[in-house]
């Protein structure tokens, strides 16, 4: 077992837990500590530091969460290999690594495409059905609880810079979107997800979608490009109008595999690494960093990271972006404003690594921003004073409250169905353990009044049938998420008796 020895500051800038991952974090990483060795038990270290046993458990849980350590029964944590981290990033660890390390606050987050993927959930169904037709209580991965919103500080916000306004904010604005909204996001992105970069970098946008048509004649056409199966339906519908040949990747239950990444001949990849849509994969930092080293194994390789969930993590802190451990410029980081606030903000953003952004200044610059120069004046003080943070911990609370209470509806179902991605987001995965298909699943829970999406309306390629389905919870009340999983207990385990019978 290797001996751990450290100081713990207590001053209070730093919570204790906090200092204690990113401690154990950096020995890790500079190779201090090794694949494989054992780690102190949370008990001991516990005592040795003379602070209480959940402070490490929380600590060793967020290293687990990130890929660093791995838990085996009955014999502890151990650390994993991940030699890759120290090839790619050499001596320039040491430069600032505290503060490439994920803040409390966590990051910007929404279903990837964010409000646009909410309006096609709220547009009457996929049917164009009307919504009275909807069951009634309806499992949407896509909604969220907008009782929480702070109107009166939008409406206070808004009226302020109306009433101060120029003839500069209603003149046109730059095409990249405002330099200080920029700014804000950019400080804001680097204090809760990692990631480094200039104002120069980002380029703001009216939703995803436009984001990613910037992003084919940023490219250039016919760009070869990989995605898991199943994935986010929305984004491999704009590559697949952009022309470009799309190749599934396999996936394991670590994400996409960078060896299958090389035998598809891609030169680039769209990944959620910090909660795969929609199985709710968290890709650990081994995973992360083989990505990266397949990118910088030839020139014009890239990575799309799709952050669209990462603020609403119940469990340990937020996973730090893939973009905060690129160091040549391979990830292109894309986020929206959507679901961390509301889907009719409409503002997205996308980091560009500065080899593209010269392409970006050559090729498309004459583009005009898609934003409101006055939505992004209020967004930024939205951001800028505080009020952005302050709302993203209220519903972090609502959100973890109503994620627990499903979790505790769904114990009595345990036996015969399997929960997963259920750390972080506001949907889980339910599969059947007996194998029942999904369009069972469907059907017999709209016959009891509860609609629940299958895991086949996120495949791109067909394959066996599916036995799993998607239950969202954000746009549910207490009470609803109670009577919902009342009326799937009475829709499944009773198909499940019948199938045993």
């Amino acid at each position: 077992m290797n001996e751990i020895t450290f100081q713990l500051q207590t001053d209070g800038k730093r919570r204790l837990y906090e200092q204690i991952y990113q401690h154990i974090r950096k020995e890790i990483r500079i190779g201090k500590l090794l694949a494989g060795e054992r780690l102190p038990s949370t008990r001991f270290l516990a005592e040795y530091l003379q602070v209480s046993r959940c402070t490490v458990d929380y600590a060793y849980a967020q290293l687990l969460s990130e890929g660093y350590i791995e838990s085996k029964p009955c014999k502890g944590y151990f650390v994993c290999s991940i030699e890759e981290l120290l090839q790619l990033e050499g001596e320039t660890f040491a430069q600032g690594e505290e503060g490439r390390t994920a803040g409390e606050q966590g990051g910007l987050q929404g279903v990837p495409g964010g409000s646009a993927a909410l309006e096609g959930a709220r547009a009457g169904g996929q049917d164009g059905g009307a919504k009275e037709n909807l069951p009634e209580i309806d499992f949407s991965p896509y909604d969220i609880d907008m009782s929480g919103f702070p109107f009166s500080v939008w409406k206070k916000i808004t009226k302020n810079i109306l009433t101060c306004a120029n003839s500069d904010l209603f003149a046109r604005g730059e095409s990249q979107g405002d330099y200080e909204l920029r700014s804000t996001i950019g400080r804001y992105l680097y204090s809760s997800r990692g990631v480094e970069c200039r104002p120069e970098q980002i380029i703001v946008g009216a939703g995803n979608d436009y984001l990613l048509l910037l992003l084919e004649k940023i490219l250039g056409r016919h760009v070869r490009i990989a995605m898991e199966n199943p994935t986010y339906k929305r984004s491999y519908r704009l590559f697949r109008s952009f022309d470009y040949p799309i190749v599934t990747v396999e996936a394991d239950e670590w994400g996409m595999r960078s060896d299958r990444l090389e035998e598809a001949g891609v030169s680039a990849a769209y990944v959620m690494p910090s909660h795969q849509f929609p199985t709710g994969t968290v890709m650990p930092i081994g995973r992360r960093m083989e990505l990266l080293k397949w990118a910088d194994r030839q020139p014009g390789r890239y990575l799309i990271e799709d952050d669209y969930d990462s603020e609403f993590r119940f469990r340990g802190k937020p996973i730090p972006a893939l973009q905060a451990s690129d160091m040549h410029g391979r990830v292109i980081y894309v986020g929206t404003f959507s679901k961390a606030i509301a889907p009719a903000i409409r503002i997205s953003f996308m980091v560009l690594p500065d080899s593209l952004l010269d392409r970006y200044r050559r090729d498309c610059s004459f583009y005009s921003c898609t934003v409101s120069r006055i939505d992004q004046s209020i967004l930024n003080e939205f951001i800028r004073d505080g009020y952005f943070e302050r709302h993203l911990n209220k519903m972090r609370k609502i959100y973890r409250a109503k994620h627990e209470m499903l979790l505790e509806c769904l114990m009595p179902m345990r036996e015969e169905f399997a929960v997963s991605g259920e750390n972080a987001g506001l949907h889980m995965l339910l599969t059947s353990r007996a194998g029942i298909p999904e369009r069972t699943l469907v059907r017999t829970a709209a016959e009891q009044g509860a609609k629940v999406y299958g895991l086949s309306d996120s495949m791109v390629e067909d394959g066996p049938e599916s036995a799993a389905v998607l239950l969202g919870f954000g746009g549910l009340s207490d009470e609803e998420i109670a009577e919902g999983v009342k009326r799937l207990k009475k829709a499944w385990l009773r198909q499940e008796a019948e199938n045993r019978r």
